[in-house]
């Protein structure tokens, strides 16, 4: 069987794709074949170019069209947006429906939606006084973050925490529940929720989030 073709949209330095690289190799059934970044500088380009793989910068980020050219051209099966900030057009979240994954910095649905990535979120974190923050890997739909979750870490909130020390060890976590995702659906051959045990939560640890919570 063909390996699943996998483009991933970042737009900064590129670590969560990196860890796509490095997993998603012979003889597993996921490949990384395209790289775009709505940035020329995105340190993901120079990532991609460095294991060979297609990058290109997507000039203007509303241009649906254009975008879907790019994805159709390249034969992509999955598409992985990973630290991409700019809202994907519409015909492109359609025309990958259930077929588009986003990797969030805290555990849906809280500390989402519109202007929430980045620090941003782990400063939101910090000042509510979550106790527990995570990752979460969902199915993009036509609203910020509020696709069907496929998976979720938890990751403690430590009383010393900054917004920075927070971000470096959701980011470890993201790094693992990423890969484990695209390699769990170029197994199945769609998006799967990962076969995790589910683990309970204190009610009201986490401001939005359910009493119940998918984790490895």
């Amino acid at each position: 069987m063909s390996p699943v073709r996998v483009a991933v949209f970042a737009s900064g330095s590129g670590t969560n794709l990196q860890t796509l690289l490095d997993r998603c190799r012979p003889p597993d059934a996921a490949r990384v074949v395209l790289v775009l970044s709505d940035k020329a500088t995105a340190g993901a380009l120079e990532r991609a170019r460095s294991a060979g793989v297609g990058a290109e910068i997507v000039a203007d980020p509303s241009d649906g069209a254009a975008t879907l050219a790019l994805l159709t051209n390249a034969q992509i099966d999955l598409v992985v947006l990973a630290g991409y900030l700019k809202l994907v057009p519409i015909d492109v979240v359609r025309a990958f429906d259930g077929r588009m994954i986003n990797v969030h910095p805290a555990l849906l649905p809280a500390f989402g939606g519109k202007g929430m990535y980045g620090i941003q979120v782990h400063r939101a974190v910090i000042e509510s006084g979550a106790t527990i923050s995570g990752a979460t890997v969902h199915l993009v739909n036509e609203e910020y973050d509020r696709g069907t979750i496929v998976a979720q870490w938890p990751v403690p909130v430590l009383a010393d925490d900054t917004p920075e020390s927070l971000a470096a060890r959701v980011l470890g976590v993201e790094h693992e529940l990423l890969p484990a995702v695209v390699l769990a659906a170029a197994g199945a051959g769609k998006v799967v929720r990962l076969p995790l045990s589910e683990a309970a939560f204190v009610a009201g640890t986490v401001p939005g989030v359910a009493t119940t919570l998918v984790q490895p």
